[in-house]
This record gives C-alpha cells, structure tokens and sequence, in this order.
C-alpha cells in the first residue's frame, strides 16, 4: 500500500526540518510531498538546497508561486498525491509532529475512510490542541482524558480534526474532490469533513495514535455564561476568513437556522465576552462576501 505523506509548509523552517526528520523515521511512509506555500523565509532556498532535484527517493519538493493558504496548500499536495499514485495520504502541515507509532496505530484501523489521530497541544499533552465536540450531544471536551472516557474501542466516531495528521483514502478523494482553495484559511477543514460526511464516508478519532500541535488561539472559548463556545483568534485574516467561511459551510451542510445562530454568537462574543465591536463589522463584510461567492477579501489583511 503506498502511503504518501503531504506536508504544506509556511515560513517555519526549524519546524520543517524538525518534521521531515520524523517522517523519515516512519517505514510506513513510501513518500514525502513538500508544498512550499511561498514561503518568504529560507524555507524555499533551504529545500532547494538539500533537494535540488525535488528531492531524493522518499522526499519531493514543489514550491508555489503565491501564498494560498492551508486551504490551497492542501488542494495542492492532494491533487499532486494522486498523481503519484497514493492509495492512503496522511495530511499535515509544518508546526505538527506525530508521535513515531502514530502512523502505524492509524494503519491498524483500514476499515475507514477519513480518520486521524488524537491531536493535543504541544506545550501540554493532557489537553487538546483543539477541542472537539463528542458525538450524539451538545459536550465539547479539552482534555484528553475526556476523549479516552469517551472512546469505544479507542475510537471517537464521527470526529476527526482534518488536515492535522489525517489519513484519506484514494476512494474518498476521487468521490469528493480535494479541498476548496478558494477557503484559504480557517473553514476549509470543515467543509472537507461535512464533504466527506455528506458522501457517508466512514470517520474517527483513532485516540491511542497521538499528535502535538502548538496550541495558539483561544478556540472554544467559554460564552454565554458557558452555554456555548466560541474560536476567538488575535488575527484579523483568520477571523475574516473564519467568518466568511463558516457562514457558507453552515448554509450549504446546516441550514439557515445554523447560519442565524452563528451570527449571533459573533454579535454576543464581541460585544460581551471579548468586547471588540470592530470585528462584529469585519464579521459582517466576510459574511456577506462568502454569501455573494467573494473569495477575495482576505487579501487586504495579508501582510
């Protein structure tokens, strides 16, 4: 079975390097896919340095002309994994390292389709990097000891934190297609999901497979007295682009009814739990452009 790894790099070279130091300590991995999402650092000259050919037998390299974003970044690798023949491709990007068994505890369970590991956050492997939401209720939990309780034969069903050490299938990808580029940042993991739900794919969280990811933003902050969360980020471009994103998602895969309430957990987290009224208008113009098919906005906030 060639299981090919697709890794999309931005701007964190020791972080790279750190990674593909892992992978290739991997048996199970036959190759290596290096997405330089235009870096502006010395990733790009630091791969065609030590890969100048694109790389050696289990690494290969291909460097984008523009920054696209997770989202583009991993329509890319995707794309190109099929090329190549995958017939299993393990999804990441630069600042993650799997624990050397992850792969491995994954390839235990072939009778899925989309599925990954537990992903806790680097500087504390008790908790989650992101908090997931368990099946059947309303309960999101953060730690990992929750998600042990939770599991039934090590497995969470129906959850999975894509594109963070995530294994798919070729079958999947060919029913559903890659990706939306266009998403850029933030949304674009969960469009892929909800894709891949809406096609009956077969998904879990396969909790003995571990792996770290930085913890960075505030996501699944407690709202509303804590009867709800919401993912609150410092960055203008991530929370446009969440915005925006997450009102199309939930229009196309939830209903209307999904779409209202989103708007008013934005209204209430901004002028009540963290008061900033500045992003309940950024919150408006990204909505308002994912409904009118705009996927361009984002631009000004880059820097």
């Amino acid at each position: 079975m060639q299981v090919v790894a697709v890794v999309v790099t931005f701007n964190r070279l020791p972080l790279l390097e750190r990674l593909l130091d892992r992978l290739l300590e991997v048996r199970e991995v036959a190759e290596v896919l290096v997405v330089d999402n235009a870096s502006t650092d010395s990733t790009g000259e630091w791969l065609r340095g030590r890969y100048p050919h694109g790389g050696p037998d289990r690494v290969r390299t291909r460097t984008l002309d523009s920054n696209t974003g997770g989202a583009g970044g991993f329509a890319t690798g995707l794309t190109w994994a099929m090329e190549r023949d995958a017939d299993l491709v393990w999804l990441m990007d630069d600042d993650a390292v799997p624990e050397p068994d992850c792969l491995a505890l994954l390839l235990e369970r072939p009778d899925l389709d989309f599925w990954g590991p537990a992903v806790v956050a680097e500087q504390d492997a008790s908790r989650l990097c992101f908090p997931i939401r368990l099946p059947g209720g309303t309960r999101v939990v953060h730690r990992m000891a929750e998600v042990e309780a939770a599991a039934r034969d090590g497995l969470i069903p129906g959850v999975v934190i894509p594109f963070n050490g995530v294994l798919v299938t070729r079958e999947l990808v060919e029913r559903i297609g890659v990706p939306r580029a266009e998403f850029f940042i933030w949304g674009d993991d969960v469009e892929y999901l909800w894709r891949a739900e809406r096609a009956g794919a077969r998904i879990a969280t396969v909790v003995e497979a571990i792996f770290t990811n930085p913890a960075t933003d505030d996501l699944g902050t407690p709202m509303m007295f804590g009867r709800t969360t919401y993912n609150h980020t410092p960055s203008d471009l991530k929370h446009y682009c969440m915005a925006r994103n997450n009102t199309v998602n939930l229009r196309d895969y939830r209903g209307w009814p999904f779409v209202v309430m989103f708007w008013v957990k934005t209204v209430w987290f901004y002028l009540f739990t963290r008061r900033r009224p500045g992003r309940i208008a950024i919150s408006a113009r990204a909505a308002w452009a994912g409904l009118s098919g705009d996927f361009t906005g984002h631009r000004k906030y880059l820097a």
